[in-house]
């Protein structure tokens, strides 16, 4: 079942005893469109915000958390004599990742609150962690650790001993890429930090651009943010304890793009995700890490996957992103679609030999007051 929720907002004024009185008129369509095309359920409903002081008895908002975290947002917005609604406009679609228009979310967020893991191998320290160490790294080094399968020294000392060797495989195979999703789940854990955002080693992060869209979200709430990199559910046979399986239906954020999960999201995953019990969970369903991580938070958890536009993968033509729309986007990346070269197409401060994965380009678009940005 696909969620989709939908808002209308209207501004209203009442006048009561020589009193003016505004409010918001939210009405709300949450409904799920069946995945074999046979028709949609919900419910609908609507409820009203006023600002605290004016008299104005408000209505219980939907228990849902969705719509409990656009109450807090609205009610903080009506409580501004600025604000000026157009008729059904000022909204923000939650299905699609996307922060509301306007004024940001009212949850105070910085980049301490959030826990980056790079996933990489030992081949790749020098060819692919070099570049990132150079670039985006430098802006959030304090909060990007690294998990490998290999003892480097000198990347540990860099990385100011946040390179963990997991002691995983270097094969590329489920088993060795759950291995590290495993050590990343549990560091993040212990941490006790809001935010847990996984990323490869061919991803650039934005990480102002993380940062904003973060802060759109409450860390409290069952938030799972990323993009798909397949245009439906997986199937997976699940395995079940009497020897038999089962098939289950579910959306996951592929790990080339990188995804976040909130902490509140990620506490109820420990039972599944934590001390061990991650590399079980994916052999039940016998998918890789990112797989399983969408098995577990919509399979077995049932909360919905928020897909967001934000985030980019190789597995995607990169040439369609702008130079524009650079600065708004959290992830990017390179490397082969459809057997082509595929990277950020624009003109910048290094030529495409210089600079093949067009990294450094974007890093000194959004940074150009670095040192060796021409």
């Amino acid at each position: 079942m696909k969620s989709k929720m939908r808002l209308c907002l209207k501004k209203v004024s009442l006048t009561i005893s020589g009193a003016t009185i505004t409010f918001l008129l939210v009405t709300f369509v949450d409904f799920q469109r069946r995945e074999d095309g046979s028709g949609v359920s919900g419910r609908a409903g609507r409820f009203a915000i006023a600002p605290s002081g004016q008299g104005f008895r408000e209505e219980p908002a939907p228990v849902d958390g969705r719509l409990r975290a656009v109450a807090s947002y609205l009610r903080a917005l009506v409580a501004k004599p600025e604000l000026d609604i157009p008729p059904g406009g000022g909204t923000s679609d939650l299905s699609q990742g996307l922060p509301p228009k306007g004024e940001p979310w009212q949850h105070r967020l910085e980049l301490k609150d959030i826990f980056i893991a790079i996933k990489t191998t030992g081949k790749f320290h020098q060819s692919r962690l070099e570049l990132l160490l150079e670039t985006w790294v430098s802006r959030a080094c304090e909060q990007t650790y690294i998990f490998t399968d290999d003892e480097d020294e000198e990347l540990k000392i860099r990385t100011g001993h946040r390179m963990i060797n997991t002691n995983c495989s270097s094969a590329h195979s489920r088993q060795a890429l759950s291995c590290k999703m495993a050590a990343e789940f549990d560091v993040f854990i212990a941490s006790r930090l809001k935010w847990f955002c996984h990323v490869d080693d061919d991803n650039y992060v934005n990480v102002r651009a993380l940062l904003n869209l973060l802060s759109s979200f409450p860390p409290t709430q069952d938030i799972y943010l990323g993009k798909p990199s397949l245009d439906r559910p997986i199937e997976a046979s699940e395995k079940l304890p009497n020897n038999k399986t089962k098939s289950v239906f579910f959306w996951f954020a592929t790990g080339g793009a990188g995804f976040c999960i909130s902490r509140g999201l990620a506490l109820k995953m420990v039972p599944w995700a934590s001390d061990g019990h991650f590399m079980n969970t994916a052999e039940r369903i016998r998918l890789p890490d990112d797989c399983t991580v969408g098995y577990i938070i919509e399979a077995l958890l049932g909360v919905n996957l928020i897909r967001s536009p934000l985030f980019h993968s190789h597995l995607e033509n990169l040439q369609l992103v702008s130079k524009s729309q650079i600065q708004s986007q959290v992830t990017l990346s390179y490397g082969t679609f459809e057997n082509k070269k595929n990277t950020i197409e624009m003109k910048g401060a290094f030529s495409v030999d210089e600079d093949p994965s067009r990294f450094k380009s974007i890093h000194c678009l959004l940074y150009p007051e670095t040192p060796w940005c021409p």
